[in-house]
């Protein structure tokens, strides 16, 4: 089948799945010719959360029913806070409720907690159904929707509890992004500020010249933002599926960040949480000779452009606390990425004692005091 006009798709070979990436606008109506390409399903389950449904699941399922699959609808109250096995359990009762088999389809309709949780209850409803992720938000266009890392939250930490289970397509139409509020759209800016210090300088550049919330999701130019950031993500993903070696330098940004996020109770923003973990980082390796003073403040200067917060002023103990327990720990070590410069980074084994200095380097201490 041909791609939908005014459309970029990149493609995704891992060893467990090929797929493709459709990047457009105006697309969500092709969610079920792009799904039935993909798959022989009966049934097809949308699952997103009480904000998004409401704009876009009746354009999806229609689309699905005229490609020839019996549509149902998943609903679940939107917020981090849903990401948890209660959630989780409801939505596995209720695809069983709509009749699914192994060979439907789940199709996740919302930004990076909907992927998160459906993609999850795929990966585990009758060992495995198909999942096709059609991303509303920035950061799971960029980020989430691509590579198959599914997962819920526990008490004890975000997503430790989740499995490796790959999209059989990612549809991304950034008219949705028309519809996200500005403080959300700046929020997933974050993750795009971090595959630019990851991958790539001229991305980086860009965002230095020309930051994308003073552009705002209406233009042209945000297709190939998203195609460049799942590029990245692609070429990573595809040398290593399951994190065992270069696919870690993804969590750039997130051991501090994911430390600020948790200590929030999720009130910031996933993104707004990297990009000062990112920040955070790179000023302790400014003082640990492990890069130049110039990379710290360029990478805070863009983050700052983009309205996301470059510090925080939370307790160093309570940090190190939930740092510690992320799920990139090893025993009494854990793998951190640290940048040497915009577009190289490098992945270190730390113990607590170094992580805990790290965070007294480079938390609490921006200039700007944000």
């Amino acid at each position: 089948m041909s791609k939908p006009m005014a459309c970029e798709v990149v493609h995704v070979s891992v060893p467990s799945r090929t797929y493709d990436v459709t990047i457009g606008r105006g697309i969500l109506d092709q969610v079920g010719l792009l799904t039935r390409a993909t798959c022989n399903a009966t049934r097809a389950c949308v699952i997103s959360d009480s904000n998004v449904s409401p704009l876009y699941s009746d354009v999806v399922i229609d689309s699905l029913g005229k490609a020839g699959m019996e549509p149902h609808l998943l609903t679940f109250p939107a917020g981090e806070r849903s990401k948890g096995i209660r959630t989780y359990s409801d939505l596995l009762e209720g695809l069983a409720k709509a009749g699914l088999t192994r060979d439907d389809v789940v199709v996740a309709l919302g930004g990076g907690v909907t992927g998160d949780l459906a993609g999850f209850a795929a990966a585990t409803y009758m060992r495995g159904c198909a999942v096709v992720q059609v991303p509303t938000s920035l950061l799971a266009m960029v980020d989430s929707s691509v590579g198959g890392k599914t997962a819920i939250d526990l008490s004890a930490g975000k997503n430790l509890a989740g499995a490796f289970f790959q999209p059989s397509a990612v549809i991304a139409d950034v008219d949705c992004l028309r519809t996200i509020d500005p403080l959300l759209f700046a929020d997933s800016c974050g993750e795009v500020i971090k595959h630019g210090v990851l991958a790539d300088p001229s991305l980086f550049e860009r965002l230095e010249e020309r930051p994308l919330t003073d552009e705002g999701p209406g233009d042209d130019d945000l297709i190939g933002v998203v195609r460049r950031n799942v590029e990245i993500k692609r070429d990573i993903v595809d040398a290593d599926e399951r994190e065992g070696g270069v696919r870690q330098t993804l969590n750039l940004g997130h051991t501090i960040g994911h430390a600020i996020e948790a200590a929030s109770d999720f009130k910031i923003g996933h993104g707004s949480c990297v990009a000062a973990g990112l920040c955070c980082m790179a000023r302790a390796c400014v003082a640990k000779g492990i890069c130049d003073e110039e990379v710290a403040e360029r990478i805070e200067h863009v983050v700052a452009a983009h309205g996301l917060p470059t510090d925080t002023d939370l307790d160093h103990e309570l940090l190190l606390e939930l740092a510690g327990s992320d799920k990139k720990r090893h025993g009494d070590t854990l793998n951190i990425v640290v940048p040497l410069s915009i577009g190289h980074v490098e992945v270190k084994k730390v113990d607590l004692p170094e992580l805990g200095e790290l965070i007294d380097l480079g938390c609490g201490v921006a200039s700007d005091g944000r």
